[in-house]
């Protein structure tokens, strides 16, 4: 009967050693190296720092993470109102969900959770990608808070230098077009980031074709780069 219980508890003590190893697995933070060779779909723990978040709606909130290796973008996070405004820049956070991809951006789905993060403040500065937006190496750079510099304004099918996603209110998401060394890209101004009231929504409204423009934002991809500006000055 002593020799049947003391296996019995061996037996509970090693599922529990090796519970708490499944775990630890599980929790492991993994690099931008290795999020980025994770497949869609795979579960992933990253630990990152906020650098900006678009506007907190119904328990979620989206938000740009950027550490020293990489960045990170979060789609819909799981957070309360109140957590959502201590998401400021350089808060660090650890977040926890599924890898996926959607029209070539990489993210984080739907329905991560997160948890704060003890750490010194860290907030990137823009990277300037200027001279490599014709290339591969800007994959790289996605998700990361990044400059261009010298484009020039170009005019939207409808010959107009800017378009509102919905013309009809022109208060939703802002489109331009933009050439550097004769390539055109799309660029935008999402609402949910920088909405009509903002410096960078009202200086997009202002362009006209030709305008020569320096950019700051966050490189979101849509069937290629689509630069999400934060700020825009005209030269």
């Amino acid at each position: 009967m002593k020799k049947s219980l003391i296996w019995i508890v061996a037996a509970l003590m090693v599922m529990a050693l090796c519970l708490g190893a499944a775990s630890a697995e599980e929790a492991k933070v993994m690099t931008h190296e290795e999020y980025i060779a994770a497949a869609d779909d795979d579960a992933v723990v990253i630990e990152s720092y906020v650098q900006d978040h678009q506007s907190w709606w119904d328990g979620k909130v989206t938000v740009y993470l950027q550490s020293e290796d990489g960045a990170y973008f979060v789609y819909e996070m799981a957070c309360s109102e109140e957590d959502a405004a201590k998401l400021v820049p350089g808060q660090k956070i650890r977040v926890t969900g599924y890898k996926t991809s959607w029209a070539g951006e990489v993210e984080i789905a739907s329905g991560a959770t997160f948890e704060f993060v003890e750490a010194e403040p860290w907030i990137a500065e823009a990277t300037d990608v200027t001279a490599v937006l014709a290339t591969d190496e800007l994959i790289n750079h996605m998700n990361e808070f990044v400059a261009v510099k010298g484009a020039t304004v170009v005019a939207q099918d409808d010959g107009t230098a800017f378009n509102y996603k919905n013309p009809e209110e022109k208060n939703d998401d802002l489109y331009f077009r933009v050439e550097v060394d004769g390539q055109s890209y799309n660029f935008c101004v999402e609402k949910y980031l920088r909405d009509e009231s903002t410096d960078v929504y009202k200086a997009v409204e202002g362009l006209k074709v030709g305008d020569v423009v320096d950019i700051e934002g966050f490189l979101y991809w849509y069937e290629g780069a689509n630069l999400q500006a934060t700020s825009l000055t005209v030269k």
